[in-house]
């Protein structure tokens, strides 16, 4: 193994720089040649490729986002795009690949993988909607942002009396919407796993109400449902003023957490390692906060269980 490409693609996710730089590093300690694909499997078609050195990754440990940049290929999908990348692993004589991202991007892998081309996935992804892995590289980060977008919002719905909806990231898994809502004391929390009864809602918000409680939070997950028509069927049932807040991309900048800086760390210099030793076509993951690596497949067949137990607390502790 003499010379290593490392690329991020998808969604952006906090921790992204953190483990590029434990990647990039790793593989000089090991005296190998690394290079840097930028703008994902479309830089990758495109030979966007640099060689990177120490400087390359220094002092972007803290930082959020991801300095080779990223995007999503619809090119690198078809035969023809995906000849495309072969063709440029080959021109620029890249033994292995490691890539960051979410399923997308996993998805990708797997092709590059059943191509014969060693590959290793590092999960990053604010989503954390990953089956396989406890966590994705991101997601602390990300409830972590919204807990604290939940706290300052609650200080104007107390000020005003009001019922504010919040809406968070999360594609079709609400464990940002559930780990938010549970530390940052939600009156209800929706999210895609559960099915939800608005008059149960609307009751626990008239009843938080009649004794007392002046602002009531709600975390809604995308793609449930329409936060605004929500806040309507709110108003008209309980006559409670009903706000919403979009969190949006919010939620995928920042400076990454100490948690997903040290699993991010850990999981650039295994895959490295996995590498080296031609244990490829695998993924990354922690599981009981041990990092462990999983065939690729295997890893991608695998279906999200959704935390039941946390969402009952939640729910008795929003009484």
């Amino acid at each position: 193994m003499k010379t290593i490409g490392v690329l991020t693609s998808g969604g952006d996710a906090p921790g992204m720089n953190a483990a590029l730089r434990a990647v990039v590093r790793t593989g000089i300690y090991n005296n190998i040649r690394m290079m840097g694909i930028k703008q994902g499997y479309e830089g990758l078609i495109e030979g966007n490729i640099d060689d990177m050195d120490l400087s390359s990754v220094a002092d972007i440990v803290h930082r959020g986002g991801t300095i080779l940049r990223t995007a999503r290929s619809e090119e690198f999908m078809t035969d023809a795009g995906f000849e495309k990348a072969l063709n440029v692993i080959d021109v620029f004589n890249i033994d292995g690949l490691v890539v960051l991202g979410g399923n997308g991007t996993f998805m990708g892998a797997k092709a590059l993988c059943d191509a014969g081309i060693p590959t290793i996935g590092i999960p990053c992804t604010i989503d954390n909607d990953l089956a396989y892995t406890d966590y994705t590289i991101g997601f602390f980060t990300a409830v972590e942002t919204v807990v604290e977008a939940i706290s300052k919002i609650r200080d104007t719905s107390y000020s005003h009396g009001r019922t504010n909806i919040v809406e968070v990231m999360g594609r079709n898994c609400g464990d940002i919407a559930l780990y938010s809502g549970l530390a940052g004391g939600a009156g209800s929390i929706i999210v895609p796993e559960i099915d939800y009864d608005i008059d149960k809602i609307c009751e626990k918000s008239l009843r938080a109400k009649n004794r007392g409680k002046l602002h009531n939070i709600i975390i809604l997950a995308e793609g449930v449902g329409n936060p605004y028509e929500l806040a309507e069927i709110l108003n008209e049932k309980t006559g409670l003023e009903t706000k919403v807040t979009v969190l949006g991309y919010l939620q995928r900048g920042g400076t990454p957490t100490t948690i997903d800086r040290i699993m991010a760390s850990e999981m650039g210099r295994k895959a490295i390692e996995l590498l080296i030793q031609n244990r490829t076509n695998k993924v990354l993951g922690i599981k009981c906060n041990n990092i462990f690596d999983m065939d690729i497949t295997e890893a991608l067949s695998m279906k999200k269980i959704f935390d039941i137990d946390m969402y009952k607390t939640a729910d008795i502790l929003s009484l």
